[in-house]
């Protein structure tokens, strides 16, 4: 009886991630085959060169088992602190560390190619910061979320709160939405808000035609509402909730078909903050996890989101009133039909862009033509070589 074994290596689907390959990016073309199975390489028959099954991963060049990574980051996005891993596992606290800072920085990568390229119907997003205090520095955080399916869709750090920081974090929420749709948008009481989102949802519009420059305008349907809270002894006595900018009655009519509630609020995008102070251990108040650098705090934040997004069920999407099974935010914004493992996550591939020509530089060369004859007077016959001294001329 003949039994058949798995083959782990599929090159049907593989792509070739080369840059200057000319079949990069193509997954199914038969331009790539096994190299090696021990070390599992591949090898792409256009370009002539080899690359590892782990290429494009969060796991290139790493050592330690598979297994013992996807463990040690899954634990990184509970909030497990970095000590009780290193004395869980026997590493090194830097190679803790390092792991994370490059899963954070694979997992900025599949957001951007999921869900910013996505072109969602948001209808409601809401948007709010969070204060960092961290190892002799205090940075902000900013963070949008879609309300409807609580997909995270942006999210920024700054050592300032300033209106750069807005800009970034309302730039990014304008690559995941669809243009030119109903939109509302909820913030706290911070002023440099109303602008920011007015600069980001914006499309160039051409009034007349001809020549000049097209004008800038606002999207026809954009509402923005502002919500503030004044708290007394840590509790909330007084809460305003004005427009910044649309009609009250559009924005209530968002707000019922988004299920984000009855009058405008920022419950949601609180409840998100509160989930990564919990899940992300440098965020967590009175701790010995504050942060240092930004760039472990941004790689952090991308790494909590993503999961969210992708790997975790959603309490309130698996109620019945939604989607009524287990749900992550991705399933219900209709990116995925299932719920991702991290292994998946960090085994995720990005093909680069398919390959265009360049285009050739210079000027044609022109067709090649017969020279017609020239005939020259016996007087100006030129002299075209030396011999022995003396000048002959053409005719010897």
């Amino acid at each position: 009886m003949q039994t058949t074994t798995s083959d782990p290596m599929e090159p049907s689907r593989v792509f070739c991630p080369n840059v200057a390959c000319s079949a990069r990016g193509q997954i199914g073309a038969g331009n790539i085959v096994i190299h090696e199975r021990k070390r599992q390489r591949y090898r792409c028959t256009c370009c002539r060169k080899t690359f590892s099954a782990r290429r494009g991963t969060m796991l290139e060049g790493l050592r330690k088992p598979t297994e013992l990574i996807v463990i040690v980051v899954t634990l990184l996005s509970y909030g497990c602190p970095l000590q009780a891993i290193v004395h869980a596992f026997g590493l090194d606290e830097r190679t803790v560390a390092s792991w994370r800072d490059r899963a954070g920085a694979h997992c900025q990568q599949v957001h951007q190619d999921i869900v910013e390229i996505a072109q969602l119907d948001v209808q409601h997003v809401q948007a709010d910061e969070i204060r960092v205090k961290g190892c002799k520095l205090v940075a902000w955080m900013g963070l949008a979320i879609m309300v409807k399916t609580r997909l995270w869709l942006a999210g920024a750090v700054s050592l300032t709160r300033d209106r750069a920081l807005a800009d970034r974090l309302l730039q990014q929420v304008r690559r995941c939405a669809e243009p030119l749709k109903a939109l509302l948008v909820l913030t706290d009481g911070w002023a440099a808000y109303p602008g920011s989102i007015k600069r980001a949802f914006r499309e160039k519009v051409k009034e007349k035609p001809g020549r000049g420059r097209a004008r800038l305008c606002l999207w026809p349907e954009l509402h923005i509402g502002t919500v503030i809270k004044r708290t007394q002894k840590k509790r909330v006595v007084e809460v305003t909730r004005t427009m910044s900018y649309g009609s009250q009655e559009e924005a209530e009519r968002l707000l019922q078909q988004s299920k984000g509630g009855n009058v405008l609020n920022t419950a949601f995008i609180e409840r998100l903050n509160a989930t990564m102070r919990q899940r992300l251990a440098t965020l967590t108040r009175k701790c010995r996890q504050s942060a240092r650098r930004l760039r472990s705090l941004e790689t952090g934040m991308y790494l909590l989101g993503t999961t969210y997004n992708l790997c975790w069920p959603h309490h309130e999407l698996c109620k019945p009133t939604h989607e009524g099974r287990a749900c992550t935010p991705a399933m219900a914004a209709g990116l995925t039909d299932y719920i991702w493992t991290m292994s998946e996550l960090l085994h995720y591939k990005i093909a680069p862009l398919p390959w265009v020509e360049p285009k050739r530089r210079g000027r044609r060369k022109k067709q090649a033509q017969t020279p017609a004859p020239v005939v020259q007077s016996a007087r100006l016959r030129p002299l075209v070589r030396l011999r022995k001294g003396v000048l002959c001329s053409a005719t010897g």
